[in-house]
């Protein structure tokens, strides 16, 4: 108990001092699910992205990251491809709400990094996604 008080002390100087470095935060979270092997947008879906448009034109000079999922059935490589597609989409959808193609960041993933972790040829909802982060620029 006493090294975890200790520890704990330790801690609170360390981040008062500055020493310790501090995550960038983030300035919105969005995700939209797509439907089994399609990438184009339903109406919930441009919901979703008019709040993150929206989001975007509050924060100022916010950027953009864009992260494309997809399930395990079918292939890794039409995977990827359609996690690409995807990103297309939602990327285009941004655009055409205001938000300048020069702030998005893209990451197609295909399979990896499942929200809910399946078997090869698994059909989950929830890995069928993209993620859109709003987050401080980059220093120049």
């Amino acid at each position: 108990m006493t090294r975890f008080v200790a520890a704990i002390g330790l801690l609170a100087v360390a981040l008062s001092a500055g020493a310790v470095a501090q995550p960038a935060p983030h300035l919105g979270e969005f995700v939209v699910f797509f439907d089994l092997d399609r990438a184009g947008l339903t109406p919930d879906m441009a919901l979703i992205l008019d709040n993150a448009a929206a989001a975007f034109h509050q924060s100022g000079e916010a950027q953009v990251i864009l992260t494309g999922f997809a399930d395990r059935a079918g292939s890794a490589a039409h995977n990827l491809s359609l996690s690409q597609r995807r990103l297309d989409a939602v990327r285009t959808y941004l655009v055409s709400r205001g938000v300048p193609d020069r702030a998005i960041a893209i990451a197609a993933l295909g399979e990896q990094s499942p929200r809910v972790g399946t078997a090869d040829g698994v059909r989950e909802p929830q890995n069928r996604r993209v993620e859109i982060t709003l987050g401080p620029r980059p220093a120049k």
